[in-house]
């Protein structure tokens, strides 16, 4: 098989290509050769993926490649690539540049191919928001109505859309999974408005200040890295039966407040590191923040055999086994006594 990641070497695209050379292949085919495309060189994280003799690596704006990708004739793409949500709202041409027209311009690569590869498109719980004569549920479902309150979450749902239609005239495979909000992201801040729910934790486990510009009640759903990418790689492979329908489907979600994810980050790694935490409120993120869904239900996700984590604090402890250097050696003891209490 020859499988295309875009985005492939950012956060959630390189575990997933390190995820899928260690399981060697898809729907029991080997995988021969896997496409990594995106805007910026593999980081240092990701040497260990571009050094197998598998992999190749494109570099440069998505849209500027998919020309190119209509000679390769790709079993398989995962379609990572994206702006975020904070960039979409501080530069609109950005947004519909990276999002709308990178996304339609490699449908149309795929299609002049002339083979009919299966896609998975990485959409966003920010579909789903509050209007007027929709009111959004506590809980969102699969078959909640998407009236997304963002140009991100409203990118994303078109995406999904075409995904089907495309689907439908037969020219691919795709299937749309709604990610819920990833946590805890290593590195550096990026440009998402969500970007507080990693830095939260991220920067105290690192002994440093870390801005909370949100109100301790706010409730979101969250994912682990590893949930993440074990259920595109379950959507990827799953029949179009189990898939039951092309409508985009919720990945599973840990519902959770900031203050429970601050009480876990306690509980693992002591109060000092929670002490870390500074109230600071921002009104541009709180109102990208109030138009998001508070939690979320996954079914046709739970019947492909897909759950969220029991809890918090296990994405904390997955963090601080994925990151050691990451993290101090207090709130490594600490995570290390309270694993042992357990």
């Amino acid at each position: 098989m020859k499988i295309l990641i875009t985005g492939g070497t950012g956060f959630v695209g390189s575990r997933l290509a390190r995820e899928l050379l260690k399981r060697g292949g898809l729907q029991g085919a080997p995988i021969d050769r896997l496409v990594l495309a995106d805007q910026f060189p593999a980081p240092e994280a990701a040497a260990d993926v571009v050094r197998d003799p598998r992999v190749e690596v494109r570099v440069g704006p998505l849209l500027a490649q998919c020309d190119g990708f209509r000679s390769d004739r790709f079993d398989g793409v995962f379609h990572l690539a994206s702006a975020v949500s904070g960039e979409c709202e501080a530069d609109f041409e950005l947004g519909l540049r990276s999002n709308l027209d990178s996304t339609r311009a490699l449908l149309d690569a795929l299609r002049a191919a002339g083979n009919v590869p299966r896609v998975v498109f990485s959409s966003s719980v920010a579909v789903f928001g509050p209007d007027a004569s929709n009111p959004m549920p506590p809980l969102v479902r699969d078959d909640t109505l998407p009236t997304p309150q963002t140009s991100y979450g409203t990118h994303k749902l078109v995406c999904e859309h075409l995904m089907a239609d495309y689907t439908r005239k037969g020219f691919i495979d795709g299937r749309s999974a709604r990610l819920m909000t990833v946590t805890v992201r290593p590195g550096k801040p990026n440009g998402a408005a969500s970007s507080f729910f990693s830095g939260i934790i991220r920067e105290p486990l690192a002994g440093q200040e870390a801005i909370l510009p949100v109100d301790p009640s706010v409730s979101h759903p969250v994912s682990s890295l590893a949930r993440t990418v074990e259920g595109l790689i379950a959507v990827f492979e799953a029949s179009p039966e189990a898939m039951r329908g092309r409508a985009g489907l919720n990945l599973p979600a840990l519902n959770v407040t900031v203050a429970q994810m601050l009480d876990a980050l306690e509980a693992v790694a002591g109060k000092a590191t929670r002490a870390l935490v500074k109230a600071q409120p921002d009104p541009t993120i709180q109102r990208i923040v109030a138009g998001w869904s508070k939690g979320a239900l996954a079914a046709r996700a739970e019947a492909l055999g897909l759950k969220p984590e029991r809890e918090f604090a296990d994405i904390i402890l997955q963090y601080i086994a994925d990151n050691p250097a990451a993290v101090t050696a207090t709130a490594r003891a600490a995570a290390a006594a309270y694993q042992s209490r357990r």
